[in-house]
C-alpha cells in the first residue's frame, strides 16, 4: 500500500489551502520583521531564523487577496523549495493552519479555467478533504513566476523624462 501525500492545510479568509508537507521547515508564531525598502508589497522583510536571513511574503497580498492584520492565530510557515534547479527558504504569513492531513483522493483535479482571484501559476490543482475544497498551492512554479516578472522589470528599459 503506498502511503498518500501529506498536506499542510491552512487559512486565508474562508479559503482552505494546503502545501505538500515535505516543503514545510516550521511553522512559527507571527514576528516581527525588518521591512526592506523598495521591497514590493507582499514582500513583509526579512525573519531571522536562529542566525539564518528568511524573506516572509504575506501570502494573501501575494494571492491577489487583500491585507489584513495578524490576529493571535496568524502563522508564518517556513517553507523550503529548494530542489536541483534551484529554490529558496521563505516564510509565509497566513491567517490560520490547520492540520497536516492526506487528502480524500490522491488526484488532484486541474484549477478551473475561468477567472476567478487566483494566481494561476499558484496552483498545483484542487484536491477535497472532509467534502471541502482544498486550492494546493505549487510554491516551485509561483516561485518560478515571481523571478521572471521580477527579471522582466529589471530588463525593460527606463523610461525618460522629457
Amino acid at each position: 500500500m503506498s502511503e498518500a501525500t501529506q498536506y499542510l492545510t491552512l487559512g486565508l479568509t474562508d479559503e482552505v489551502l494546503a502545501l505538500p508537507v515535505q516543503q514545510v521547515r516550521e511553522i512559527l508564531e507571527a514576528l516581527p520583521v525588518a521591512r526592506l525598502p523598495h521591497a514590493p508589497k507582499h514582500l513583509l522583510g526579512m525573519l531571522d531564523l536562529r542566525g539564518q536571513s528568511v524573506p516572509v511574503i504575506d501570502l494573501r497580498l501575494w494571492l491577489g487577496m487583500e491585507a489584513t492584520n495578524d490576529a493571535d492565530s496568524t502563522r508564518i510557515i517556513v517553507v523550503d523549495t529548494r530542489t536541483d534547479a534551484g529554490g529558496a527558504l521563505f516564510g509565509l504569513k497566513a491567517d490560520r493552519v490547520f492540520e497536516v492531513t492526506a487528502l480524500d483522493s490522491p488526484d488532484l483535479e486541474a484549477a478551473p479555467e475561468i477567472g476567478g482571484k487566483w494566481r494561476r501559476e499558484a496552483l498545483a490543482g484542487i484536491g477535497r478533504r472532509n467534502g471541502t475544497f482544498v486550492v494546493v498551492l505549487d510554491l516551485v512554479r509561483l516561485l518560478d513566476a515571481e523571478r521572471a516578472a521580477m527579471l522582466a522589470a529589471e530588463t525593460s528599459p527606463a523610461v525618460v523624462a522629457a
